[in-house]
C-alpha cells in the first residue's frame, strides 16, 4: 500500500461474540479522532465484516486463540488489517435471495476500494485487508 501510514492502532480481542461491537466502536472512534468522520461507516461496516469472519475462524480450531485488529492510515484512507489463527482463506460462499448469512466478504468487496489476505511469513494463520479512502483520493 502506497503512502507514509503514520496513523496506527491496534486491539488484541478473544474470539468471543462481543469482540466485534468493541472492535467496530473503536473504528468508529479512531477515524473520528484522525480526522477521517466521513469513513467512520465504511471502516465500521469493513471491521464488522472482517472481525465477524476472524472471530468464527478462531472458533473452529483448538485451541481459540485471539484475533488482532489493526487500523492504520496516511490521513486520507483507513486500511483494516484482521489475523487469526485459522489459515484457511476467506471464500466468498454462493448464497441464495433466502440466505440470512454468508454476504460478508460480497460487502467489503462492494464498500472497499481495495481488499485481500495473504498468509504471514512469521506466523500461523491469515490475514485479511480492506482499503477506504476519502472519495477523489
Amino acid at each position: 500500500m502506497p503512502g507514509h501510514w503514520s496513523l496506527r492502532t491496534f486491539l488484541e480481542l478473544g474470539a468471543l461474540p462481543g469482540a466485534v461491537p468493541c472492535a467496530r466502536l473503536h473504528a468508529r472512534l479512531v477515524a473520528w479522532e484522525w480526522g477521517l468522520a466521513e469513513l467512520g461507516d465504511d471502516a465500521e461496516l469493513l471491521v464488522s465484516e472482517l472481525l465477524t469472519n476472524a472471530v468464527a475462524a478462531s472458533r473452529v480450531i483448538e485451541p481459540i486463540c485471539p484475533v488482532r485488529l489493526w487500523l492504520v492510515s496516511d490521513t486520507t484512507q483507513i486500511a483494516i488489517v484482521v489475523w487469526d489463527a485459522n489459515p484457511q482463506p476467506p471464500l466468498p460462499t454462493q448464497i441464495d435471495d433466502q440466505a440470512e448469512t454468508g454476504r460478508g466478504l460480497l460487502l467489503v468487496e462492494a464498500v472497499s476500494q481495495q481488499w485481500g489476505w495473504y498468509a504471514p511469513l512469521d506466523t500461523t494463520g491469515k490475514v485479511v485487508w480492506a482499503l477506504t479512502r476519502r472519495h477523489g483520493t
